[in-house]
């Protein structure tokens, strides 16, 4: 659409057109708003994404379905939610249960392979009997990423720990220090 200047120094574009003069009428003396170059806030954020989690639950799962479980592993294993060894007093288990016995400390099994968890359960009950610790807690986990939700590790570790002269009893933690996830362990006393 053509523009006609106004005459003697007035830079305005005059317009022939009566509604683009209405509105350059209504838009006189008004000045652009700079950009600020900022993001505008307050939207609604993405939940977070356990991510850690989310890869812990995903090798579990796929470390169930496709590991081999040999016959040594299903010798191991067993269903028994607590041991005590062959001439104790069924009280060592009861007091055991009861919480009569201070953790003193922790050995968390999460994402481990069955390999590398035997291994790090080894050295961790070598390091307590050094150190004196009788009663220490072991985490397994719960299986919720496995089939059936069953705990390959939980099976294991019962078993590991059934064969070892070291371990007198254990039973399962108490729902706040684990409850399915983990087991209390009482070791024998070291000699001095």
């Amino acid at each position: 659409m053509p523009a006609h200047w106004h005459a003697a120094g007035d830079s305005r574009p005059v317009h022939s057109d009566p509604e683009q003069q209405a509105f350059h009428a209504a838009m006189a003396g008004v000045q652009p708003i700079p950009s600020t170059n900022r993001a505008q806030l307050g939207g609604p954020t993405p939940p977070p994404r356990p991510l850690q989690f989310i890869n812990d639950e995903r090798a579990a799962l796929h470390e169930s379905l496709h590991g081999q479980i040999g016959l040594q592993d299903r010798l191991e294993g067993g269903d028994e939610p607590h041991y005590l060894r062959d001439g104790l007093a069924a009280s060592v288990l009861r007091d055991l249960r009861r919480g009569r016995w201070v953790i003193q400390a922790e050995l968390d099994l999460h994402g481990l392979n069955r390999d590398d968890a035997r291994q790090q359960l080894a050295t961790f009950l070598a390091e307590c009997l050094h150190h004196g610790q009788r009663c220490v807690r072991v985490i397994h986990g719960k299986g919720h990423g496995s089939p059936q939700k069953l705990s390959v590790l939980r099976q294991l570790v019962r078993g590991w720990l059934a064969q070892r002269q070291e371990i007198l009893a254990y039973c399962q933690a108490r729902p706040h220090d684990g409850g399915e996830g983990a087991l209390i362990v009482l070791l024998r006393a070291t000699k001095k």
